[in-house]
């Protein structure tokens, strides 16, 4: 399968996506109440925001273990900007 994310199968992605989403949501200070469906797009779409920006900055290839770790900063910064339009960080 080629296409965006190459030749990395959806379940993985989904998967690497939960993971990445529980422990954004786990490092995130305060109630972070959402379903399976929506923790495993935090986790994708802050993946795929930290795997650009560390990319482009150049601090880590593709593929690399530090993207991991990228991609629960990543997770973490789209709780904390979703915190700050909602409203939800004035508590």
């Amino acid at each position: 399968m080629n296409g965006l994310f190459g030749s990395t199968s959806w379940l993985y992605i989904i998967l690497v996506g939960f993971v990445v989403g529980l422990l954004g949501r786990f490092f995130m200070p305060g109630n972070n109440r959402m379903g399976c469906l929506l923790t495993i797009v935090l986790g994708i779409v802050g993946a795929l925001l930290a795997g650009w920006f560390g990319q482009y900055m150049g601090w880590y290839a593709a593929g690399e273990p530090a993207g991991f770790l990228g991609a629960v900063l990543g997770a973490v910064a789209v709780l904390a900007l979703l915190r700050l339009v909602s409203g939800n960080g004035k508590r």
